[in-house]
Formats: structure tokens, sequence, C-alpha cells
């Protein structure tokens, strides 16, 4: 086949204008959730920009940030890498280019109201669920959607699936029943220390159900393309999937620890998320046994680079979480900085890094140009790392400190004077990390006004 025929072929699979437009949606959400995330800073440090205007209150804008992230960058992101990696590893397209586009609208529509929602007052009661209750039937139906459209292509296949397949079917049912038991079950089935039950399970769920088999699925996917070389071990593979699909729906409760929900579901929660630092052991060793006697590829290769950075990051995210879930570690770090470090450094570090490698990899076949500054490709990596690196640390350490002023019983005011150095070291780090990602905008901006290559280099590219 030729290069003009395999060209063709791809772009019968793949409609390359939906993956750029879930790109850039994304990156649109992303910049107004950091935005969103200095409003809350500068509020911790007494310097709230907009003070006693209660539409932009550092509480509502707080939940903007979260929202905008899980819902905005992350669920955009993952959906414009599946329209580019599941026609290929199939060979059938979607279910319907028409419906792609359909739930491209929508799923900006219910971004866009659960925004507008929270800005307005009517977030619901529940962490990572604040979506008002009027959005959620329509984001429950773009969820049935999104599964019928993918699907749809993987029921067709004939011979084996992939284990990157494995991932991306399970977290399309995963991420259906969460929601719906996240969103409706504590809203109008149970109360009290249930509703707590169960919230923490949606909570924990939204990222191990939802963000990590898509993220990991989609490794399974880029690395051996990258690096042109196998995964290490099928074995280990098929360790990292079974070992997710059985211990993570069981540890959302170590949320709420020294609460009234029954004790052996709390000792339960904590087994299943140390079982879960093993099991992510097995999959972090097989990608590295990937790169063995390769690891200068890390160097050179700007998106492996992002993904292994976000692989270092996991790891030492669940080894942070096998420690902090411990009953004896909860009496120090509980609703401490710590948690807010944690979160940052998996949502971020983690994720974020991996659709910000895909990013970097897919924009030059997207767009059938090479990037147009290589140096601000480097910017953002840096800048994204560093900061990343700084935020996490400041915010575990600060974390410990304010622990152990709790449990000596000093006045709460303290613990917030001692904080202020802590929270501006985080806004320095917060501006590093919004500063790649101005100079990943910019050099997104100049690589479109870059002139387009002769067919046969756009070939080259697109490959």
């Amino acid at each position: 086949m030729t290069a003009t025929d395999e060209t063709g072929l791809r772009k019968q699979l793949v409609d390359e204008r939906i993956v750029r437009f879930y790109f850039y949606a994304a990156l649109l959400y992303l910049t107004v959730s950091m935005l969103a995330g200095f409003l809350m800073s500068f509020q911790l440090i007494r310097h709230n920009p907009l003070q006693g205007l209660e539409l932009f209150s550092p509480g509502r804008w707080r939940m903007v940030h979260t929202n905008a992230i899980a819902y905005g960058f992350l669920a955009n992101g993952f959906l414009g890498c599946l329209h580019w990696a599941i026609p290929r590893l199939t060979l059938q397209p979607v279910a319907d280019q028409r419906l792609s586009w359909v739930i491209w609208c929508a799923w900006q529509g219910v971004v866009l109201a659960t925004a507008g929602g929270i800005l307005l007052g009517h977030a619901q009661g529940l962490e990572w669920g604040e979506t008002p209750i009027w959005v959620d039937p329509v984001a429950q139906l773009g969820l049935l959607l999104v599964a019928i459209n993918f699907m749809t292509p993987i029921s067709r296949m004939k011979g084996p699936v992939y284990v990157t397949l494995w991932y991306f079917m399970a977290a399309f049912i995963w991420t259906f029943l969460t929601y719906a038991m996240g969103n409706f079950v504590p809203q109008y089935l149970v109360s009290g220390s249930s509703a707590g039950a169960v919230g923490g399970l949606f909570i924990h769920d939204l990222v191990g159900l939802f963000v990590t088999p898509l993220g990991w699925g989609l490794m399974y996917y880029f690395v051996p393309i990258l690096t042109k070389k196998p995964i290490w071990s099928h074995g280990l593979s098929l360790v990292g999937f079974w070992g997710l699909a059985f211990f993570y729906p069981l540890q959302g409760i170590h949320h709420f620890l020294y609460t009234p929900i029954p004790m052996f579901l709390q000792y339960g929660a904590v087994v299943s998320t140390i079982a879960v630092e093993l099991v992510v052991a097995t999959v972090v060793i097989n990608f590295f046994g990937s790169i063995w006697g390769n690891f200068s590829i890390v160097k050179t290769n700007l998106p492996v680079r992002w993904f292994y950075t976000g692989m270092v990051h996991y790891f030492l995210t669940c080894l942070q979480c096998a420690f902090q879930v411990t009953l004896t570690f909860q009496k120090i770090i509980h609703f401490s900085d710590w948690v807010v470090g944690h979160a940052h450094l998996v949502m971020f570090g983690v994720f974020s890094m991996w659709i910000m490698g895909m990013m970097t990899y897919l924009f030059p076949r997207l767009l059938k140009r090479e990037w147009a500054s290589l140096r601000l490709c480097e910017a953002h990596y840096w800048m994204s790392t560093v900061g990343i690196f700084v935020m996490a640390s400041d915010l575990i350490l600060l974390g410990l400190f304010q622990g152990w002023s709790w449990a000596a019983l000093e006045p709460w005011d303290a613990s917030v004077e001692f904080s202020q150095p802590f929270w501006v070291l985080r806004i320095l780090a917060g501006l590093s990390m919004f500063g790649g990602l101005l100079a990943f905008l910019l050099n997104l901006i100049l690589t479109l006004r870059s002139p387009v290559p002769e067919p046969a280099e756009a070939v080259a590219v697109a490959v």
C-alpha cells in the first residue's frame, strides 16, 4: 500500500477535525481552570482581586476549577484521543461521525452549564459532583452516547482485542455507572453516613474508573508506537488491568476514615488502597521494561518524556496514597494541604501530562505541519514539570506542619499564619505551570499560522 493509500484510509477511519476541536475545547477549559485556581490561591493569602463579588467568590470558582479540569480538560482531551486511537485499533470508524459532533456540542453544553450553575449557586452538595441536578441527566445521556459511539467499532472487530481496548471498554461501562451512582444515589435515595459512603466511592471511582483506564489504555497505545517496541510483558498488562478492576472500586471510603461508616468498610478500603499500589508497580515496571536499554528516548522524544514523567508521578501518587490512607497517617494529614498537593500531583502531574504528551505528538499530524518552535515545546514541558513538583512538594510538606499544629491543639489561626509563605510558593509554582501552558498555546498559534508544507512532506508528517 502506498503512502497516499494509507493517508486515504486514515481519512476514512478518523475524522481528524473533531480530534482538533476536542483538543481546542480542552485547552480552553484548562486555561479557565488555572485562572480559577489562581483566584482561590489569592484568597488564601488575603489578596482576592474580586473581593465582595458573589458571582466571583473563591468558593464557587474553586468548584469551577475542579470541574473544568475533570469534565472540561480531561474529558475533552481523552475523547479527542479516543477518536484518533479506536478507529486505528479496530480498523472501523466510530458508529456515526454525526453522532460524534452531537456529543461534542452536548458535552461543551454540559461543561458550560455546570460552570454557570455553580456560579449562580446551584451546585450539588457532593465533592467532585457539584454539577447541578438539572445538568446530571444530560451528562448521563452523553456518557451513554459516548459508549455507543465507541463500543460499536470495537464490537465489529475480528481477531484478538488489544489490552488498550480492554481498558477503554471498562472505562465506558464504569464511567456511566459511576456517574449515576455518585450524582443520583446520594441526591435522591440515601442520606447521612450512607450517602457519605456512596460519595466516597464516587470521588475515587471518578479517578480510578474514568480517567485511569482511559489514561493507561492510551499509554498502551501510544508508547509502543513512539518507541517502536512492543510492551515488555503481556502477562503484567493483564495483572494491571484485572488488579485495577478488582481493587479500585473498593477503596473510596478511605476518604471517610474515623466516621460512623462501619469500620470493616474502612479497613477494607485501606487494604485495597495499599493493594492498588502493588498493582500500579507492575504496570510501571512493565512500561519501564519496554524501554530497557533505550532510556535515551526519554531525552530525545518529547511526547515519550511527557508519558514517562506522568508514570513516575503516578507511582509516587499511589505510593503516597498507600501511606496516607492508614489510620495513623490520617490523624495527621486529614483536612490538611497534604490532600491538596496529592490531588494536584495526580490530576496535573499524571493525566494532564499524558494528555499534553499526546497533544504534542498529534497536533503536527492533525495540522500537517511541524511545531513552529521546539524551544517552546521544551519550555512547556520544563515549566510544567518544575511547577507541579514544587507545588506538590510545598503542599505535602505544609500538610504535615498543619497536622502537627492541630494535633498540638494550637489555635487555628496559628496554622493559617505559618501557611502563608507556603501558599505564596504555591502561587509561584502555579505561575510556572500556567507559563508552560501559555508557551504551548503560543506555539500552537504560531504553528497554525505557519505555511502548509508540500503534499509529499505533509504525508510524511501525518504517518
